[in-house]
Formats: structure tokens, sequence, C-alpha cells
């Protein structure tokens, strides 16, 4: 390991160490309380366990046999120490190496105001620092009455990925450990935060690595300090600095001077860059009205370790208002203000432009809910079309979590409306239309011109229950149409759906069919027919038995017809 770690890691333990022992000290023990603490039951477990084992035959290429273990078991030791623990083991992918593995383990036990996150986890501290990227390692929440607030966290955020030649879809990845912490001081009135993430990939866990693929281990220190203050009357201040360190190369040891204050830590590396963000915000509120103005600006080439995607190089001024309207049967929310970037010159052209968002729920009667938002922000979102979730085999799904865009605008709306409902009956009636505006800019890759698309969503469905019989019929209609500057494709089809409950409702049986075609440019490109059956039975109060079967019917323009049959078979345990 490098000796920057070691020296950035005795930092972090002493600084935890000082305030663990603050926080500690603070604190009453209440000797004659455990009398009553060993009273209740030594130990009670619930929580539930599946296990799904999947066959395939068909014309594809997938593996003819898959399994799927999870579970969620929490144990209450004399009602005291909480230790929840959830696991997902899979052979999915098993002859793959990944940076992050599918598998997981984790086990969060709490006791009183101290939680652990042991294993496969996640953990925020700062959109600027550590933001939800999982990592193999332990955590610690201590969140104790007095103002003070500590998380901590340690492990590894991603394992070493070996260059292989014959899979050149699976990109090698260096070693990369991370250590963090988070401090919170809250009074009334008040509240102060620092945090801190570091990340480094280990120079000698990858080799033999072509020169062609440019990758190469790198380092990343971030620190952020937040304040938030109310004034009274209604006025509320929040502030956010966020302050980051990137190493691109750690092996080079050229030495480049620089006043960034980080520098002490990371040192002066001459590909080591140093960025900067902040965010600035001031609301008052008065009679069921809020309103504010937002400002929030993030150097060209923010980014950190801690984190998957960011977006950076822009500067927002931004005035935002909400307000509950009709005896807060409607509520409005929404701002608007400047966009712009190139915020350090390098670019060939400035971009300025008008950005908002918008945000309405109503409730016009008990039969009636509307809700709608729209948004021009940029934002990075895993975009799936909803014919992806209807031809999806079960327990096959290939969807890859890392496949984000960039979204420039979208615009939701969602309406339900109950046509009917009584003691014998309940029928609904629900609209969905969605329209996303998405640049292919992944991995901080250049947006080039017919990358982008237009994407409209539109779903219908009337949904039936029908209570004393235990009926439950779905018929919906979807259209989905993609448009590019060079290309545009239609997809859109009809499913229908019915499930009943059968010998004293012990027995749940579904049946499900659903047809779709596609169309590029006008000309048919495929159909897919989808048929599944399911039943899942109790054979005991907390064990259920399930078993899904679903054909998939594809035909294509070249006139090739394929066939894929797959069978699920699960086993469900809640105690």
């Amino acid at each position: 390991m490098f000796k920057l770690n070691h020296y950035v890691i005795c930092q972090l333990i002493c600084f935890l160490f000082i305030l663990f022992g603050t926080v500690v000290y603070a604190q009453t023990i209440n000797i004659g309380g455990l009398k009553d603490v060993f009273k209740a039951k030594p130990i009670v477990f619930n929580g539930g366990a599946s296990a799904n084992n999947s066959f395939y035959a068909g014309n594809s290429n997938r593996d003819p046999y898959n399994y799927t273990l999870q579970g969620n078991i929490n144990a209450n030791l004399f009602g005291q120490l909480h230790l929840p623990f959830t696991f997902s083991l899979s052979n999915v992918g098993s002859t793959y190496s990944y940076p992050s593995p599918p598998n997981r383990l984790d086990l969060h036990p709490t006791y009183k105001w101290i939680s652990g996150h042991i294993g496969n986890v996640t953990m925020s501290f700062s959109p600027y620092t550590l933001n939800g990227h999982p990592f193999s390692g332990v955590g610690l929440d201590l969140t104790p009455s007095g103002p003070w607030k500590v998380s901590v966290m340690t492990g590894r955020l991603q394992k070493a990925v070996a260059y292989d030649l014959k899979n050149p879809k699976v990109l090698p990845a260096y070693h990369r450990m991370g250590y963090g912490s988070k401090m919170v001081y809250e009074k009334l009135g008040y509240k102060l935060g620092l945090s801190a993430f570091y990340a480094g990939d280990e120079r000698m866990s990858l080799v033999g690595m072509p020169d062609s693929l440019a990758l190469s281990p790198q380092q990343n220190l971030a620190v952020c300090y937040t304040a938030q203050f109310r004034l009274g009357h209604g006025f509320d201040v929040q502030m956010e600095y966020g302050n980051s360190a990137i190493t691109l190369d750690n092996s080079d040891t050229t030495v480049r001077s620089t006043h960034n204050y980080l520098k002490s830590l990371m040192g002066e590396r001459g590909q080591t860059a140093f960025y900067h963000a902040i965010k600035l915000g001031v609301s008052y509120t008065f009679m069921k009205t809020t309103l504010g103005l937002g400002y929030e600006r993030v150097d060209p080439g923010y980014r950190t370790l801690g984190a998957y995607y960011f977006n950076n190089d822009f500067e927002n001024m931004t005035i935002n208002v909400s307000r509950a309207l009709l005896k807060d049967k409607m509520l409005l929310s929404g701002n608007i203000g400047l966009q712009y970037d190139n915020l350090d010159g390098k670019k060939s052209a400035t971009t300025h432009r008008m950005v908002g968002s918008m945000n309405i729920s109503c409730t016009p009667t008990e039969r009636w809910q509307f809700n709608g938002n729209y948004s021009s922000f940029r934002t990075h979102m895993n975009i799936q079309s909803p014919f992806q979730k209807i031809n999806q085999l079960p327990s096959f799904s290939n969807v890859d979590t890392l496949n984000f865009v960039q979204i420039s605008q979208s615009a939701q709306v969602n309406s339900m409306l109950t046509t009917r409902k009584d003691e014998c009956r309940n029928h609904q009636l629900g609209v969905n239309i969605a329209f996303q505006d998405a640049s292919d800019q992944r991995f901080g890759g250049v947006c080039k011109k017919g990358n982008g698309s237009q994407i409209y969503n539109l779903a219908t469905s009337y949904n039936m229950l029908y209570l004393k019989k235990s009926i439950q019929v779905n018929l919906s209609y979807t259209i989905s149409h993609n448009r590019t500057d060079f290309n545009h494709s239609l997809t859109h089809g009809p499913s229908a759906q019915a499930s009943t409950k059968l010998l004293n409702k012990n027995m749940t049986t579904g049946l499900l069919t659903s047809y779709n075609t596609s169309t590029q440019r006008g000309i048919q490109q495929n159909s897919t027919f989808n048929v599944r059956l399911s039943v899942a039975y109790a054979v005991f109060k907390a064990h259920n038995l399930s078993l899904a079967l679903m054909n998939q019917y594809r035909s294509t323009r070249n006139k090739i017809q394929t066939s894929d049959l797959m069978g699920t078979l699960g086993y469900n345990w809640s105690f």
C-alpha cells in the first residue's frame, strides 16, 4: 500500500478516537436499568428467506440452470441489541470477474444509538465526498441524544480485475480501498458538519495490461463542510462547500507546486488536480408558502471516487417557491433560474440556458389522484424501456446497473381515477406519460452529435378487483417512442393479466399474456409474444412454494423465429 494511505488513515483514526471519546464521555450510564434488560427474552428471530431455482431451454445463449438465495434475518438480543442480516447469493455471472461482486452479504447491528454496517454495504456522507458507492468493509453510525453525530467507514470500493484478452467487455480494474468519516454538531437553531473521504488504488494490483487501455492507478481525497442556520421568523440558510483532490496516476512522481491546503495530505504530484464546489441556499416560510434563493457552482472536472457519476462544469442561480392550495389538496413547488458552463473557458463555446423544475401533487376528490413533474436540470439516470421489464425472462435480468446516461430534460404525469368502488369491487383507470431528453455521455465522455435521444412513454391500464371472489384483472397498453438525430423507433403492444385465490385462499394463481411489436423508420423489426403462468401455495402459515412458467416467442424482420421456455421453482419462509 501507499505510504500516503497510512498517513491519511492515522489522521482519520486519531480524529475519530478523540471525537468518540467526547461522545461517550457525555453519556449517562444507567446501571440499575440492567436488571430490566435481562427480564426480556434472550433472543428473538424474525425475517424471511427464499430460494429460487431457474431452468431454461431455448435458442438464446443462456445458462440452463441458475439459483438465487436471498434472506433478511433480524436477531433481537434482550430487546436491546438488533442484528439485522441480509444476503443475496447467486451463480449468475459466476464465470466473470467484476469490480463489484454480484453476491451480497451484509449485517447491520444496532444498539440504542450505535449502528454498524458490515459486509457489502453503502453509506452516504455528502454529494461531494462519499455518495452511495458500495463497498465491502465496515461502517459505524453514532447518533446519541447529544449534539454530536459521527459516521465512519473503511472498506474495498472495487476489487482487482485482471486483463482478459478473451473477454474484452470485462474491463480491468485496480484494487481500490476507501476510508471516510463524517461529523455533525447540531444545536437549536444551527447545524454544522464535516466529512472527509479518501480512496486509493494499489499500483501493483494490476499488471500486464496493454497501454492502449490508458488505465492508471488513481487516488482521491475529498472534504466537505456544511452549515445550516435557522435565523428565526421563518428564515433558513444552508451552505455546503466541497474540495476534491484527484491524482489521475499515482505512479507519477513528478513534483508540482500548488497552494491548495489538501496538498499536505495528497502531496505535490504532477498529475494531481484540485477542484471546488459550493452550494448556497436561503428560504423564507410564511402562510403555507416558502420562497427561496439557490446558488451552486461546481468546477470543471470535479469528481470523487466515492460516487459513480458526478455533474460538473456548471453554475446555477435559481429562485424557489412552494405553496399549498385548495385546503391542502394541492401542493405546488418549483424553481427557475439560469445555468451556464465553460467555467474555465477551455471549451470552444459557452452554453447559457434557462433551467427549472416544477412538481404538482393534487387530490381533488377521493376518487381522483394526480401528480406531475418537470425538470431541466442535468442528472444521471439508468434508463429502461418499459418493454425491457415486459419481455424480460425471470431471474435473467441483463440490465447493466452502471449503464447510466445524462438527462437534460425530463417530465412525467401520473393520473389515477377510481371509476367504481363499493364493498364488492374496485375499478381504477391509470395513465402514465413520461418524457426524457438523454445524451449518451457515459463515464465523463463527450456527447457527440447523434448520440442524444428523446424518449416518450405512454402507459394506460384498467384494473378491476372483485373483493368477495378474490379475482383481479388488469388490462394495459404501452407505447414507447425513441427518437435520435438519425433514427426513430416505436414499440407498442397490449397485455392482460388475471389472478385469483383458490383452496380457501391458500393458493394464488396468475396468468399474463402480452404482445408487442417494434419498428424502425416505419419498418417492422421484430415482434414478441409472452405467456406467463404462476402458482403460489401456502404449505403452512410461514412457508410458501411457488412455480412460474414463461414461454416467449420472437419473430424478427429476417423471418427468424425463436422460442424460449423458462421455469422457476421457489420456496419462501417467513418467521
